[in-house]
Order: C-alpha cells, then structure tokens, then sequence
C-alpha cells in the first residue's frame, strides 16, 4: 500500500522518470549508444559549422527530401531546437570514418573527416525511417565506429554486363549502409561446355572502351571511359571507393579472342600462354591505357591484377605465373596505385619471389591462398570465403542467395573459410560479398541480381560495420532491414505502396500516373517480386510487337515480336506465353511474378506458368544478352551440358504503349 501511494505522488508531483531510450535501428547497427528519454522533431535545418562538410549538409538535405517529401535547407546563425549542426572534429583516437551524434534540444554531429559526417547522415536518415512519430529522433548519444575499414561488394560484369545505370543506383545503395569498396570485375568469359567446347563460340567480354587494341570491347555491352570517369565520380562523392579489375593470366578469353596467338593451346584459350612475350607487351599496353597521364581513367587509390585459378600442372609454370604476377603488382605500383590480387600463392607455391609489401590479397578459397600463410608472407587481407559469400544466380552451387542468418550469427571478415583470426587483426582490412555471373545467356536479369543483392548487402554491412559488437537477434534484424530504403530515390526492388495501384483507363502511348493517396518515397517504375497486375481488355487486332506496358527494364506485349503472342522482354531476352489476345471481345487478364516464375490467368483460369527450365545456348558472342536489336531466344539443345534459364519478370509500370485495344481496370498488387 506505501509503495502504491508513494508512485501516486510521484505521479502527481511530475516526479515520475521515463524510460531511456532504446538503440535506434539501423543498417550497419551502431556500435555504441546511451539513450535518454525524449524525442526531438526535425526543423528541417542544417547548420554547418565547418566549410568542409558543406557537401555532406547538401547530401543530406537533398536525401531528406527524397525521403520525406518535406524540405531540408542550410542555414546559418545560431541553432535552433530542432536543427542538425554540423562540426568537423578530431575525437581522440576515432578513425576518419567514425563520428559522434549528440541529441537533445539540437542534432550535434562531430567527425574528425568529411566522411565520417556523411556516415553519420546516412544514420540519421535511417532513424528518421524508423522513427515512430514522423520526422523525429529518439534523443541519444551516438558513438560510431567501425571495426573493419573495408566494407565491400564484387561484382562480375564480364560475364553479364550491367548497365551504368544502375551501377550509379548501386553506389547510392552502398553508401546508404555504408558500404565502401565497389570491385568491378570487367572482363571474364562463360564455359567452353554450353557453347559444344568450342572456345571460339564462349562467351567473352571486355567491357571498358579501348583505344590500344580497337575490336577489344564488347560488342553487347560496355562502358566508355567518360561514363566510367562520371561513375567513379559519382563514388567519390559518396565515400565508395570504385576498385577495377583486369583478370588475367586466367580468365582471359576477351583477350584471347582479340588476339588468339596469346593463348595457351596446353590449358585452354581462356589462359594466356605465359611463354608467349607478346602477353606481356599486351596486357603493359591495356594498364598503360587506364592508368597513365595526369587524368587516368582509373581513378581511385587500387586496382586489382586478377590472378586466380591458373594452372598449376607443372613447376615451369608456376615459376612463369609467379613472374607474371610480380610484374603486375610492380606495374600498378608504378602508376601509384595499391597492388590488390586474387589468391592463388598456396596453390602456385615456387621459388619465384612475389612481392608483398603494400599489396592487398581476396582470400576467396584456402586451396588457393591460405590465409594464416599469406598473412605471415606480409599481405593485406580480404575476408570473400566462396563457400560463405559467393552468389552465383541460378548456377546450383555457391548460393542462389547468401544464408544470411548463417553470416548474421556466426561470421565476420576474421573468418576465411577454416581459418579464424583475432577480431580487427591489423593484417585484415576487411570483408565482401561477390556476384558472379557464371552462366552467360541464362535469363537472370540485373533485377535479379538486384533482389538477391540487398539481403546480402544488408548483412554484410554489419558483419563489418558492427563485427561482434551486434545486439539484435537475427529474426528482428531482418524483419526490420526490409522497412529500410535501398537508399534515398531508389527503388530498384521496384517496391510498391500498401494501397493497391489502380487505373480505370490505360491511356496509350502515355506514362501510367497512378494517384497515390499519401507520399510514397520511392520512384515507380516496376512492379517487383511478389505482385499481381490485373486488368480487362476490350481487343483489337494488335500488330505484332505491339507494347502494352513498358520502363528502362522492361515490356510486356500484348503480341510479341517472334510469335505475336502474350510475352515480356528484359535484358535482352523474350519470353513468351503460348496465349495469343483474340481479335474481339472482351478478356480479363493476370500476371504473378515471384523471384522464381511468372504467371498468366485469363478470365480468372490459370492459363501458364513460366518458370526456370533447361536450355543449351549457342550464339554469337555479340548476341548473348542484352538490349539486343531485336531480343533474344535461346536455342534448346537435348545435351548433357545444361544451364537453367530463368523466366522471371519485374513488370513494367512507367509507360503504356501504342495500342489498338481499350484496357480498363489496371490493378497493381503486392501478393
């Protein structure tokens, strides 16, 4: 009874204290935070009170917005309850990507570098997504740091090209979870198997503008320099570094294929052959390229050499891969760049001295590079164990999708495959993931790659963000990550609002504007894994090729190209319904896209499934994937020698095409 009466007068006498706050959530998890009771609203000011954070106050304003379609300005004077101030600060020991927040009556940001403030934005974004009462931060201190400095992602556009487009997309995600290594894998090649082993037929692609060796570029897909310049440009100003790769002495059937006299006959034309000098005077030639002059189109701090799974059948030709791989590591160094490799020094081990010093190595399998050994030989260390990191879509080994709750719980860059080393060991900068596009011509889109990108991204980013510092069960980590962005004005896993999408009336030939009740912050342009797009259709003989709907990624056609069927085309390749639109009368009609299969009902009777099915492909090199001139079909083949094809589809929302039907009833759902 005295205790209840004395929380009464506690009560009455305002004497009651309120919970502290809880950690905010965000993606990577942050390391350090003492909450307080109490939230602060947003002014919608910033004031900056260093001039070289004037680019990160100018970052942030306009991605606020992005987010919550209410304005954000700098300011000047004194703050303001309500407003975020920005100071540049050295904070004893903090490393330049670490930062402090402060949350009171003010937002107080301190870093000791430009990037650590922007780091510290992008938290703040994210808090104000996840905030229970809108444009509020729950009040705090914040301390910031991460436990490994190289937070990264590979990805394999040799084998399948990925537009520029959305590799602007990407850094933009990157950053947004602080992500900040990009390694670009720019030349590969597919298996001699599915192209009847013939190397002449496998695919192989280049995929940088070249001037030296005219003919050397892909023809189905590539980048000029001045995009590449813009790309790495875009990066900088997010804080991710852009780190290309030339593959070589393996790996090299793009170079092969230009100039056949470097190749080996012993161990198959996607190895150089390391005897020949004219490899060397080659791949001097294409370095020179990217890396020379005051204005090199390789622009960031690092470039990767390659080197991995070459022959190791005999000691001659370790002995002469060894060579190989020295004379590159010198090479970049020459231009002043860091030296970065695949492992591969346990599986060549010789007698020809490598060096070491300054040179960082992707330990991606122990039989390759052990990493305890190479860390005593003096190399830098990239924790991408392929067992545990690689993604390989639809291929059947690696993973399909990472097992990000296996990563969540019980990995960290300290890991490599069997091997675990002390947590934040100098010796190791870091982690990634990677995507590898192995089976060239086998449906898989970028959305594709996309989907399977952000869980992996998400994880990852922790695992090096925060390390073993993480408080969050897995379970709530990842039901929580999926209310998160991908990062401010993109909306590449085409998300769609809680509100169904409706049009009474398709307008052809004009953009599809869907009226939305409340403002949703993502661009809509697709609708992405899982949905349903309804719709009834009063026909007319269409023409073949006529579009229905269409955006940058896709179409749906009401009678497609080929055959004048029911399809859809994306990256280059078509698929089609065996459903042909009457010339009269009147059909209701449904398509159902998951990450695995698409689906068409007419009239409320499933009518076919379009799944993932057994294809064997042989085409010419310039025609393997897309944006072709007219898209492409692959050839089946009975052969033993078989690659999944995929036949998903993000449907196209952006904009109707031209034709002759009258389509009323548009519905757009998540299923």
């Amino acid at each position: 009874m005295k205790q209840f009466l004395f929380i009464i007068m506690l009560c009455v006498t305002g004497m009651v204290y309120a919970q502290p706050n809880e950690k905010p959530f965000t993606v990577p998890e942050i390391t350090s935070w003492e909450g307080v009771s109490g939230s602060t609203l947003l002014s919608g000011r910033i004031i900056v009170k260093s001039a070289s954070l004037k680019p990160v106050a100018e970052a942030l304003a306009r991605d606020y917005t992005l987010l919550t379609g209410k304005p954000m300005t700098t300011a000047s004077g004194k703050a303001r309850t309500g407003d975020i101030v920005l100071t540049s600060k050295k904070l004893d020991t903090m490393p330049i990507e670490g930062y402090r927040i402060k949350i009171g009556d003010i937002i107080s940001v301190e870093a000791p570098a430009q990037k650590g403030a922007f780091w510290a934005t992008r938290t703040l974004l994210q808090m104000v997504e996840s905030a229970t009462a809108p444009l509020t931060l729950s009040r705090g201190e914040i301390v910031d740091i991460p436990q490994y400095r190289m937070r990264g992602f590979m990805l394999d556009v040799g084998r399948k090209y990925i537009p520029i487009s959305y590799l602007r997309e990407l850094v933009k995600v990157m950053a947004y979870y602080k992500m900040n290594t990009l390694q670009l894998h720019l030349n590969d090649n597919g298996f001699p198997k599915y192209y009847e082993g013939d190397w002449s037929k496998t695919q192989a692609a280049f995929r940088l503008e070249c001037d030296t060796y005219p003919g050397l570029t892909a023809r189905d897909g590539s980048y000029t320099k001045t995009e590449y310049i813009e790309l790495q440009k875009l990066a900088e100003a997010y804080h991710v570094e852009i780190i290309p790769e030339i593959d070589a002495p393996a790996h090299s059937l793009a170079f092969t294929h230009y100039r056949p006299s470097l190749g080996s006959k012993e161990y198959g034309m996607d190895h150089f052959d390391l005897s020949n000098p004219e490899v060397y005077s080659f791949m001097d030639g294409l370095f020179k390229e990217y890396l020379s002059g005051k204005n090199p189109v390789f622009r960031g701090p690092r470039v990767n050499i390659g080197t991995d799974e070459y022959s190791n059948a005999k000691k001659e030709v370790v002995e002469q891969f060894r060579t190989f791989t020295d004379h590159y590591l010198a090479l970049v160094e020459s231009y002043g760049k860091q030296p970065m490799l695949w492992g591969a020094l346990t599986h060549a081990k010789g007698e020809t001295p490598v060096r070491h010093e300054g040179v960082l190595m992707n330990c991606w399998y122990n039989g390759f590079a052990q990493p305890d050994s190479m860390k005593q030989l003096g190399y830098q260390l990239v924790s991408i164990p392929d067992g545990q990191v690689y993604i390989v879509p639809a291929a059947g080994y690696y993973h399909d999708y990472l097992n990000c709750q296996q990563l969540y719980e019980n990995w960290t860059p300290a890991i490599m495959g069997n091997k675990q080393f002390e947590e934040q060991d100098p010796q190791i900068e870091g982690g990634m993931f990677a995507v590898w596009n192995d089976h060239p011509g086998n449906g898989i889109t970028v959305k594709d790659i996309h989907h399977r990108v952000i869980p992996a991204m998400q994880t990852i980013a922790v695992k090096c963000w925060t390390g073993k510092l993480t408080a969050l069960s897995y379970a709530d980590f990842d039901a929580r990550r999926q209310l998160l962005s991908e990062a401010p004005g993109v909306n590449e896993l085409g998300r769609l609002p809680k509100e169904e999408l409706t049009l009474t009336q398709v307008t052809p030939n004009a953009p599809l504007d869907f009226q939305l009740s409340s403002f949703f912050p993502h661009p809509i342009t697709d609708a992405g894994f899982d949905y349903r797009v309804s719709f009834d259709i009063d026909c007319a003989a269409e023409e073949t090729g006529t579009v229905f709907t269409e955006s940058p990624y896709a179409t749906f056609y009401l009678s497609d190209p080929k055959t004048g069927h029911l399809g859809f085309s994306r990256d280059g390749y078509l698929n089609t319904f065996r459903y042909t639109l009457p010339s009269t009368g009147r059909v209701s009609m449904a398509i159902e896209g998951t990450n695995k299969e698409t689906r068409l009902f007419v009239n409320g009777r499933h009518v076919e499934t379009l799944g993932t099915r057994d294809v064997y492909s042989v085409v010419p090199n310039d025609k393997i994937d897309y944006k072709l001139d007219t898209p492409f079909m692959p050839t089946v083949y009975t052969s033993t020698a078989r690659m999944k094809y995929v036949q998903t589809l993000f449907f196209p929302l952006q904009r109707a095409g031209k034709f002759k039907s009258t389509v009323t009833n548009l519905k757009v759902t998540k299923i």
